[in-house]
């Protein structure tokens, strides 16, 4: 099933539509890592573009980056789940430098699903007057669908990026956006982004 093909079957469940305040909002690029490029090779072209859309219109762009210091101390039941934990300081760990950080860009370490869980991500929104988070990464499923989930509940206004995203299979990728679209965020595609961003900031 290709991307169009997965997109097409969201409307049946989202009868909310909206785009975000660009004035408010920040884009979160979850764990884009080495780890996961064979698994996000498609999107990266994609995500590219959006991520240069928000640095030309100054839209934050902050990045997660996954990784253990001591698996069998911070593992946590990730590491009796997957056993295969993402190592701190290795070549995997490091951020795909196609769409890697600038200087001064901000990257948020974690060691779990949310990108909230035990970091400093909300104050930084938070301080900086955000209060729409487009949600773009790896994997759908997983560490975005969690920290979507996880920004819902702390009140930001969630919008998830349906072809941002990436994970193991269709599957699991359109059961997400079918939940996420059902109760907690606005699924849209980078396009469409990259549209209103662009309108705003003509």
């Amino acid at each position: 099933m290709n991307r169009q093909d997965l997109l097409n079957r969201v409307p049946e469940v989202q009868w909310r539509r909206a785009l975000p305040d660009t004035d408010q909002t920040a884009l979160l690029v979850i764990d884009m890592q080495e780890y996961f490029r064979s698994m996000v090779r498609d999107i990266i072209p994609t995500l590219k573009r959006l991520i240069g859309a928000c640095r030309e219109s100054e839209i934050p762009v902050i990045y997660t980056q996954h990784g253990h210091d001591d698996p069998s101390q911070d593992g946590g039941m990730l590491g009796e789940w997957w056993g295969d934990l993402i190592l701190t300081g290795t070549e995997r760990a490091q951020i795909i430098p196609e769409i890697g950080p600038l200087p001064g860009e901000t990257v948020v370490p974690k060691n779990t699903y949310s990108a909230f869980h035990g970091t400093d991500l909300e104050m930084h929104l938070k301080e900086n007057e955000v209060e729409n988070v487009l949600v773009s990464g790896v994997m759908t499923n997983l560490c975005c669908e969690t920290t979507a989930r996880d920004a819902f509940v702390r009140d930001f206004r969630v919008f998830f990026l349906a072809d941002g995203t990436a994970t193991a299979g269709d599957d699991y990728h359109l059961a997400t956006l079918k939940n996420l679209a059902y109760g907690f965020a606005y699924v849209l595609t980078c396009d469409e982004v990259i549209e209103h961003i662009k309108k705003k900031h003509a």
